[in-house]
């Protein structure tokens, strides 16, 4: 028996074969990317690329996969660490840093996961995803844990991020099939540009992270016998009783599956955009202050931790 045989027993030992061989880029290595990256060592992904720019401390043991044994030193590595204690085989490459400037860490990986916090730091690695061709999986946990959404993002294939915010955050979206005619309403972005206050237990936030886990996974199979189609490009979840779609309760640990599409006069991927780039009527790109605006997100300054979730 090897270490992959009940995995082997449930996706199949090409597909096993198959994760071993994805590269996968987490950007944040806080409470919820931690948890995703080590969640994807365990299932079978054998190529990493781990980017974040802060360091464990005290206040983040109750909320990490990382214990008290790694106080002061980079998630990063710390993550890195844990995960060659579970899967040995894997090749992971620690970048201690913002993703900004690991720009070359970004190159030749099959699915980035963001495991940042930040509102604005999701619309960078949003525009370099766009310009990568390169799927994103994000995740976030709404006020004190009581739920939590998950999207995955494809590039030309449905909304970019800054889409998905512009509809999402305002609680206009597109309900999966059976859920026409329904909004929704729920934790939203506060004034820092992060949904809106700390997240609760880390059962709370795990909870969340292991659905983006799981998206990861079904996403780095997809074309296999594996993949399994979801009703939407996002779920919503209650953690604990939760006013998902509007005048309606949904009862702890229910979900809501959403599509969003792509608005075509988006800032980012935006058919007008496209346009003025392809014939070079314009050599001033967007900010990212407007991009942040056009969601009703006023940006400020933020903290150089970037703990996920």
């Amino acid at each position: 028996m090897t270490n992959w045989d009940r995995v082997e027993r449930l996706i199949g030992a090409d597909n096993v074969e198959r994760l071993a061989s994805q590269r996968v880029a987490v950007v944040g290595l806080g409470s919820g990317g931690g948890f995703v990256a080590l969640s994807l060592a365990m299932s079978g992904v054998g190529h990493f690329v781990l980017i974040d720019d802060d360091t464990l401390e005290k206040t983040n043991i109750v909320r990490h996969v990382a214990d008290d044994r790694y106080i002061g030193r980079p998630k990063a590595e710390v993550v890195a660490e844990l995960i060659r204690h579970r899967n040995p085989q894997a090749e992971i490459e620690v970048r201690v840093g913002k993703v900004e400037q690991n720009l070359d860490a970004l190159e030749n990986i099959d699915l980035l996961v963001s495991g940042v916090d930040g509102e604005g730091p999701k619309y960078t690695l949003n525009q370099l995803c766009l310009q990568r061709n390169l799927t994103a999986v994000y995740a976030g946990v709404y006020e004190r844990g009581i739920g939590g959404d998950v999207v995955v993002i494809r590039p030309g294939k449905g909304p970019c991020y800054a889409c998905w915010a512009a509809e999402l955050r305002e609680g206009l979206v597109q309900p999966a099939p059976g859920k026409e005619g329904e909004e929704l309403d729920y934790g939203m972005i506060g004034p820092e540009g992060t949904i809106a206050a700390e997240p609760g237990l880390w059962l709370h936030v795990t909870r969340i992270a292991s659905s983006q886990a799981d998206l990861v996974l079904n996403e780095l199979l997809r074309g296999t016998s594996a993949f399994r189609t979801m009703p939407g490009n996002t779920v919503i979840m209650a953690n604990t009783a939760l006013e998902i779609l509007t005048g309606q309760m949904s009862p702890p640990y229910t979900a809501v599956w959403v599509n969003i599409e792509r608005d075509p006069e988006c800032l980012v991927c935006g058919d007008k955009l496209r346009h003025q780039l392809s014939s070079e009527a314009s050599e001033v790109g967007v900010t990212l202050d407007e991009l942040m605006s056009s969601t009703g997100i006023e940006l400020k300054e933020e903290a150089g931790d970037s703990e996920s979730l």
